[in-house]
């Protein structure tokens, strides 16, 4: 796999030998690119625990595949958006290269996804904004928010945690 150049990984859980949380770990420890987890366990503790993992979307089975379509489309818009965009961003205490697509809190690197990337340029483009589930959901899976779909909730939980507090105690992400 790192021999390989892909733009998206689309990854089942149901693998032989190893299942595809394991396969999403091992990815998430030398690579940043977009994981969809496609897959027919779709219980809503597999989806957290995929989205938890790292994955950038989660699409259980059976499924349109005009919707996972949509949905690679939705990511590699996003990548090329970015990737068009060439300034670094500071930001109370984070150092973000957009041509990296790396993060740096007080000079450490922080491991993101690349839904957790793009969710903390949102952050920071609109920082002066609240932002709400539908806004997020919109922009950056490009498809319209769901009451019951909570992966946000998910998403910005695990990006609060791996940012943490700033210097000061505050927290960089407020709800």
């Amino acid at each position: 796999m790192e021999k390989k150049e892909a733009n998206v990984i689309i990854l089942d859980i149901m693998l032989p030998g190893m299942d595809g949380f394991q396969v999403l770990r091992k990815i998430r420890e030398n690579l940043s690119i977009p994981v969809i987890m496609l897959t027919a366990r779709g219980e809503v503790t597999d989806r957290i625990v995929g989205l938890e993992l790292g994955a950038d979307d989660y699409l259980p089975k059976p499924f349109e595949p005009r919707e996972l379509l949509a949905r690679i489309q939705s990511i590699l818009r996003r990548i090329h958006s970015s990737a068009a965009i060439v300034e670094n961003v500071h930001f109370k205490g984070l150092s973000i290269d957009k041509n990296k697509q790396e993060v740096l809190l007080d000079k450490k690197p922080v491991s993101l996804s690349t839904t957790e990337y793009e969710a903390l340029l949102l952050f920071i483009e609109n920082s002066s904004e609240t932002l709400d589930r539908e806004f997020l959901v919109e922009n950056l899976r490009g498809i319209s928010w769901q009451s019951y779909d909570r992966s946000v909730d998910v998403l910005v939980s695990r990006l609060r945690g791996k940012l943490g507090e700033t210097p000061d105690k505050t927290r960089l992400i407020k709800t």
